[in-house]
């Protein structure tokens, strides 16, 4: 069952995400070569309180961190250690904000340090996930259907010659973190037999994409972390949105 919201919840989803994105801001800003994931974590959770929200993900049943910290071939969820950021490493950001009784939803991957040289490889990468996103986020319209939105995500993933990563998705959002639909990345049967997109809908849209495969395996000794079986880079890029009477309006 989808949880479409009044505009009463809405604004109270877009104060939320203001808020996130003041936070996501200063974290970008933080992320840093020779720091730790851990330390990242840290300030993540002091700049949310700060903000006057809670971490959202503290309230995903056994996950005890503020935020989930990717380097490289980790996919999206890797908890926060003590590992040590390297200039040239691909971060991937994802943190989540709970405010007067709603969750909004953030991702976004980026290379840490200034590099001598940017890479063109890993920037036409990171490049095709932003645009991804945009792309994804344009089909939020009213009597599309959420396979026009996974259909999107597959087709300008894969026409630049990359891999969604199939089996992780984007989700409705709103009093729960994961509410009702799930998003994926690929057209999953029919686009007709997927939910119609209607005023009220608030998702979090997930770009979760490698360079060289589809396929995940959980990473050695880390009940959380999954890993691209060919150690190819992954990287995701989020946005919490919702569809008002004034169209699709981003809230993260």
């Amino acid at each position: 069952m989808i949880n479409l919201k009044s505009e009463k919840e809405i604004a109270l989803m877009k104060e939320g995400g203001k808020r996130l994105r003041k936070v996501v801001a200063e974290l970008i800003f933080f992320c840093q070569e020779g720091k730790t994931t851990k330390e990242i974590d840290e300030k993540a959770e002091e700049l949310i309180k700060k903000m006057g929200g809670e971490p959202s993900f503290k309230k995903v049943k056994n996950y005890f961190w503020s935020t989930c910290l990717s380097v490289n071939e980790q996919i999206v969820h890797t908890p926060p250690s003590e590992r040590v950021l390297k200039k040239g490493d691909l971060l991937t950001l994802d943190v989540g904000f709970y405010y007067q009784g709603f969750h909004t939803d953030f991702s976004t991957s980026f290379l840490i340090g200034k590099l001598e040289r940017e890479d063109d490889k890993i920037e036409r990468f990171l490049k095709v996930g932003k645009i991804t996103l945009q792309k994804a986020i344009s089909q939020v319209k009213e009597n599309n259907r959420i396979g026009d939105i996974s259909e999107t995500i597959e087709k300008e993933i894969y026409k630049n010659g990359y891999y969604v990563i199939k089996r992780l998705t984007g989700h409705g959002i709103g009093k729960e973190l994961h509410e009702e639909p799930m998003i994926a990345g690929f057209l999953l049967g029919k686009k007709e037999n997927t939910p119609l997109i209607k005023k009220g809908l608030t998702i979090a849209i997930e770009v979760i994409y490698s360079m060289g495969t589809e396929e995940m395996i959980y990473e050695k000794d880390n009940h959380w972390s999954l890993v691209t079986r060919d150690k190819s880079l992954s990287a995701c890029f989020e946005h919490t949105v919702a569809l008002t009477d004034k169209g699709v309006i981003i809230l993260t």
